[in-house]
Formats: C-alpha cells, structure tokens, sequence
C-alpha cells in the first residue's frame, strides 16, 4: 500500500484536494476529525486536556469547545505547544491503527492523510509521498477570515502561528496550487493522482 501525506497551512483548501483524492478511489482520512475523536469525552487526551486548560475550554453539555480551546492556544505558542504534546500521540496512534486496517483489507490500495502539523511533528517520515496544497496568501486570509467569521488581524495571527506555505512545500514530493477554481484544482489533483499511481507500480 502507498501511504501518503496531505498537509497545508490553515484555510489552504487541504479538504477539497482530499475530497477529489477520495473521488478518485483513495483511502482518505482527516487528521483533524481524529483529533476530534481522541478529544472526546471518556477518551484519555479529553482528562489531560481539561486538566491543563481548565473547564473554562468546556461547552455545556461537557465536550470541548475548539473554538474555547484554539482562542487559547492560538494565542500562546506555549499553550499550543502543550496541547500538541497531549493530542499528537493519540493522533499517531489512531492513525496507524486506521491504515493497518486499510492496509489488510486492501494492500494494492493508496491511502491519504490529511494532516496539518505532519511535518512540524515529524510524522512526515512514516509515509512515503508528501503532499503539499498552498495558495496565494491573500487569498488564504479572505478564505479564513470568511470560513471562521473573524477579524483580518485575527486571520494573520493565526496564520502567522504555523509553519509557512514557503517553508512547507520543502518538504513536498507534489505541490497542488489551489489559488484558482475548484475545476482547475481538480485537475492539478487529477493529474497528480495519476503519478501516484505510477508511483505505487514502481
């Protein structure tokens, strides 16, 4: 089975690349909704985090509020380097699990993640493509400002907050630009998934 990464600063359009890979017939997986599963309550990370935080990152029915949660740590790269600690290794744990199950139902199969931090954690490495979607910056805060209805200062500081576009397409085996249109992403995508194919029969 390939393993592949998919990665990208916030607000870059990761889901839609991962949306046509999926369409295209890849095992796909989101990095963030695993997060959100780990976080649950009765899951392990849900104790550590409410310990560290406090119940002021709680809603009210118990869960973790992320939007309580990201107001925190976006702002403090101390804290945010904290929640990472207590989340990346369920993450990985999950993850792995997932595509050892893809792997035994399906060997010839190419299998996706999408993972924000994949590279600043080192996760990278235990897969063998990296994707990388960027777009142009301007276009990246409009599309976060809009997607999360806050401020431009807001939507700088939390992109300012991450590795940049620059510094992650480094470390990138295939770039996918989605600057323009769904359609002409979709045939960057396309195109791609077809050397990933020419990759996997190598």
């Amino acid at each position: 089975m390939l393993k592949v990464g998919l990665t990208g600063s916030i607000a870059v359009g990761k889901s839609f690349v991962l949306s046509v890979l999926r369409e295209l017939g890849c095992a796909t997986f989101d990095a963030d909704k695993i997060a959100h599963s780990v976080m649950e309550q009765g899951r392990p990370a849900y104790e550590d985090i409410v310990r560290e935080f406090g119940r002021g990152v709680l809603s009210e029915d118990g869960s973790i509020d992320r939007a309580k949660l990201g107001a925190i740590v976006f702002a403090d790269e101390a804290r945010r380097k904290r929640l990472n600690e207590i989340v990346h290794p369920r993450v990985i744990e999950e993850q792995d699990c997932l595509l050892r199950d893809v792997e035994k139902a399906n060997p010839l199969d190419i299998a996706v993640m999408d993972a924000a931090l994949i590279i600043e954690s080192g996760g990278y490495k235990r897969f063998d493509k990296l994707i990388v979607a960027f777009c142009d910056r301007e276009i990246q805060i409009e599309r976060l400002m809009r997607r999360n209805g806050i401020t431009r200062e807001d939507a700088e500081r939390r992109i300012a907050a991450q590795m940049s576009s620059d510094e992650k397409r480094r470390y990138a085996d295939y770039e996918i630009d989605t600057s323009g249109s769904f359609d002409q992403t979709r045939q960057q995508v396309t195109n791609m998934f077809n050397e990933l194919l020419k990759a996997k029969q190598s």
